[in-house]
């Protein structure tokens, strides 16, 4: 009898282990054929704009103002011309440079900023914290007119020139961007024992290395999570880079943006070098979830369970 029994327990507990076919039935909210035709339904709602401006792209402009979702002609020649007439080349480098170097500072302060929040008791820890959250709900709009003042100021002030500038630019992102990628790190740094870092100070390593060493590689996810919502916000931004660049300076959304303004008024825009300029400059955002992808869902629900 007891073998019965403990037979059928070996079953039940393979039935129900984490990624059992057993487990995904009873977890699973709703029917095979209805999650399915969800799923179809919300694909299609993401991927047939993304086609309609492929197609578009490799369309003549005549064709798009004429309404064609299937071009007559396919023509890759709107995507050599956007280098010149957009002005593309200048606008995908200097992104690249300012939202890069924004993500890759702004991850590795907010993980040493977040241990220090979390591993240490001191004053005014916990209004630091809830400043952390306060500052999210700051729209940006309203420090616009505040930042552009201050950088200009310098200038006067300071003889610093920071308006029209690349490392003006980084830093208004960094300003931005640590409050979030902290918080992201609060959180995840929550979740690891603390068992590890008295093992490696047992071993003689300083807080440094601690933090080198062991939180460091325990915590990448949390890390690209932080680093990669740094990214978007300096690559997606148009409002403080519309104010605080020159034309040689200008990111990619300003230069899509200053080519889109050119463009109203006239016989026929030109659709298709829009269509596919707005495809490059979303390339980069595609290939960097795509190679990170399997951290951002260990970073963004870091924290979720205890």
């Amino acid at each position: 009898m007891s073998t019965a029994t403990a037979a059928v327990g070996r079953q039940a507990s393979e039935d129900f282990r984490p990624g059992s076919k057993r487990q995904h039935e009873v977890t699973r909210l709703m029917p095979g054929p209805m999650l399915a035709i969800i799923l179809t339904a919300l694909c299609a709602l993401v991927l047939i704009p993304v086609a309609y401006i492929f197609l578009a792209s490799v369309n003549s402009d005549i064709g798009v103002a004429r309404g064609e979702f299937l071009p007559s002609s396919f023509s890759f020649e709107n995507y050599s011309k956007i280098w010149t007439s957009v002005g593309l080349a200048t606008g995908l480098t200097n992104s690249v440079l300012v939202a890069g170097s924004t993500a890759v500072v702004s991850a590795l302060m907010s993980i040493a900023t977040a241990y220090v929040l979390v591993r240490y008791q001191f004053r005014g820890r916990l209004t630091i914290l809830r400043g952390l959250l306060g500052l999210q709900s700051v729209p940006g709009t309203l420090m616009v007119l505040p930042v552009f003042v201050l950088f200009s100021s310098s200038a006067t002030y300071l003889g610093i020139q920071v308006i029209g500038t690349q490392w003006g630019l980084f830093i208004t992102y960094l300003t931005f961007a640590m409050p979030f990628s902290t918080w992201v790190m609060v959180t995840y740094l929550r979740g690891l024992p603390r068992e590890l870092e008295e093992a490696a100070r047992i071993d003689g390593a300083s807080n440094i290395g601690v933090l080198v060493r062991i939180i460091l590689p325990l915590s990448w996810p949390g890390v690209v999570v932080s680093g990669i919502f740094a990214f978007l916000l300096g690559w997606n931004d148009v409002l403080f880079a519309s104010v605080m660049t020159r034309p040689e300076s200008q990111t990619a959304a300003v230069a899509l943006q200053v080519f889109g303004a050119s463009q109203e008024g006239g016989a026929i825009p030109f659709y298709g070098q829009m269509m596919a300029a707005s495809l490059v400059c979303a390339a980069p955002v595609v290939i960097l979830y795509l190679i990170f992808q399997r951290y951002l869902v260990g970073g963004l629900t870091a924290g979720g369970v205890k």
